[in-house]
């Protein structure tokens, strides 16, 4: 199996019709709207039938910070999804949806790999049920209301100087990082500065991701902050009347949508905001949901722990109620050895003096996950080029830090690879008692619960926020945004905001470049070091070479 790509293996899925799927879950025919053969949205009927019932147990599944020999967190998610069903259990997964931008840059796609793969792979990573298309069209016709706004006599007030609302695309597209827009004189408006984001980092995506159901979801789309006047008073999307036809747009993307895994377990795959620069987790509903339906739902939320697993605990569980039983945290030989100084072009040669230099890293995001209360278990993602001796070497370094690291052979041999996994997070989670606490209070001040991530979490000395920013935390805390929690928007490869820092540095410090109140989602995003919200194409991307081929198949996208 091994010598076969993902997407051959994909290719020679035994898919499930969905409605055998949504069958196991319990969720009737007349409840599952499908989207062709094998996906399916979940009506909100449904959902709120489902509400009494009691919850199941919530894995999260993060990792420890990307390096190019990659972890395959998005892999262990579905290989201990099918090993928990393996054994028994009836285990569900909730990823993120994939956006359109990376797979044609240099990400590839975000269904998992090898024999632990969600299906249908490769529209999850194109078009999908249509999720993200509706998320741009609403955040779009919020864009063309402020400006028709300002057209036709700016009623509001809005200062044209102080439009907070940018554009989005769900492409990689740095040109549109800055433009200025609505020139060609009176008949096309009042020119202005204007910009575009990713699709992904656009607040309605972070909105999606947390609202509780449809009117959540209107309310608040109402609250962002989409302009500020001259006197500095706030412009709210609901002073141009915009979040009724916003939620319009958004009414089927808000159902979670029902796909299978290799082995036909089910998964839901919702939301997918970035977790470098927002919060980084699939949709709280659909979460939620899968909790319902399930004894067991592991989740991932994205890139190292020190992002996607601090803002899954401090923002996503504090706005949801929600509470994990254990953490798996992923990590891989090659990327030890990466940590400890190897050159990727030298992972596959034995070296176990780098791994143990390099575990370091694992051993910070050890720490910082069971400082939120929660016990941890290590998924070591096995590669063919493990040796013995640097397998056992990542065992004995976690088993000093009071957890226990496991071999998981999922990519290669699915469910049987990674029912040791399955077992031991069983034991953990049925065993120890978590008692998972933010590591911050609402009432702590932002600029404090800033500082808090900075030293906890990054160990830094310090975040450093020049008066501008401080003084801009101030306002918002004395316009009853203080209880707001922090999402830090940084480079994802560091603990520092130093791309290049690897394994566990100590004796920096986090720069803020600026920070923005998303008031609908309820979080400030604090922007740190060189971290861009629109990515730019690398020199060769992705996209050169994804064609059809005679086959009608789609090549290249992974």
């Amino acid at each position: 199996m091994a010598h076969k790509t993902d997407i051959e293996i994909a290719r020679e899925a035994k898919k499930k019709p969905i409605q055998e799927i949504g069958d196991g879950l319990g969720i009737p025919g007349e409840h599952l709207l499908p989207y062709g053969h094998d996906k399916a949205k979940v009506s909100q009927d449904f959902i709120n039938s489902v509400q009494d019932r009691p919850d199941g147990k919530l894995i999260l599944v993060t990792a420890i910070n990307p390096t190019p020999a990659g972890e395959g967190k998005t892999t262990t998610t579905v290989g201990l999804g099918d090993g928990l069903n393996h054994i028994g259990k009836k285990a569900m997964i909730c990823i993120r949806e994939a956006s359109l931008g990376p797979n044609f840059g240099m990400k590839g796609g975000a269904a998992g790999g090898g024999m632990a793969q969600v299906v249908p792979m490769e529209e999850m990573n194109l078009h999908f049920t249509g999720d993200f298309h509706a998320i741009t069209s609403a955040h779009s016709l919020l864009s063309a209301m402020i400006d028709n706004h300002i057209y036709w006599g700016n009623e509001q007030e809005i200062d044209l100087r102080r439009v907070q609302w940018r554009r989005v695309v769900d492409m990689n597209d740095r040109s549109l990082r800055q433009i200025t827009s609505s020139l060609g004189g009176v008949a096309n408006g009042f020119p202005r500065e204007d910009g575009f984001d990713i699709t992904v980092a656009s607040e309605v995506m972070a909105i999606l991701c947390l609202a509780k159901n449809l009117k959540d979801l209107e309310e608040r789309l109402g609250s962002m902050i989409i302009a500020y006047r001259r006197d500095k008073s706030p412009v709210y999307c609901r002073d141009i009347k915009a979040e009724g036809a916003m939620t319009v747009l958004l009414k089927d993307a808000m159902q979670p949508n029902l796909v299978q895994t290799l082995e036909n377990n089910p998964a839901f795959v919702h939301g997918g905001p970035f977790a470098n620069i927002a919060h980084g987790c699939n949709s709280v509903i659909a979460t939620t949901t899968a909790l319902k339906l399930a004894d067991y739902v592991v989740t991932e939320a994205g890139f190292g722990a020190d992002l996607g697993a601090e803002k899954f605990m401090n923002i996503k569980c504090r706005k949801a109620g929600l509470a994990p039983s254990a953490v798996v945290c992923v990590a891989t030989v090659r990327a030890m050895k990466m940590n400890g100084g190897v050159a990727k072009a030298d992972l596959g040669a034995e070296n176990v003096d780098a791994v143990k230099k390099g575990c370091p890293n694992l051993g910070r995001h050890i720490e910082n996950l069971k400082s939120f209360g929660v016990p941890v278990v290590v998924a070591i993602n096995h590669f063919v080029t493990d040796t013995d001796a640097e397998v056992a070497a990542i065992k004995e370094y976690v088993a000093s830090h009071g957890a226990e690291a496991v071999l998981s052979r999922h990519w290669e041999l699915g469910s049987e690879g990674s029912a040791d996994l399955a077992r031991k997070v069983v034991a953990v989670a049925e065993g120890e008692s978590a008692n998972f606490s933010p590591i911050y209070p609402d009432e702590m001040p932002l600029a404090e619960k800033i500082q808090t991530i900075c030293k906890r979490i990054y160990r830094a000395d310090e975040a450093l926020m020049d008066k501008k920013i401080r003084d801009q935390l101030k306002l918002w805390e004395e316009q009853g945004y203080g209880n707001l929690p922090v999402c830090m928007a940084k480079t994802q490869y560091s603990f520092s905001t130093d791309p290049n820092l690897r394994g566990a540095p100590t004796g920096h410090s986090v720069p803020v470049r600026e920070v923005r109140l998303s008031a609908g989602a309820g979080f400030i995003v604090v922007v740190c070091g060189e971290i861009m919200t629109m990515p730019g194409l690398p020199r060769v991307p992705a996209s050169e070479s994804i064609r059809l081929n005679d086959a009608g198949q789609i090549e290249g996208l992974f």
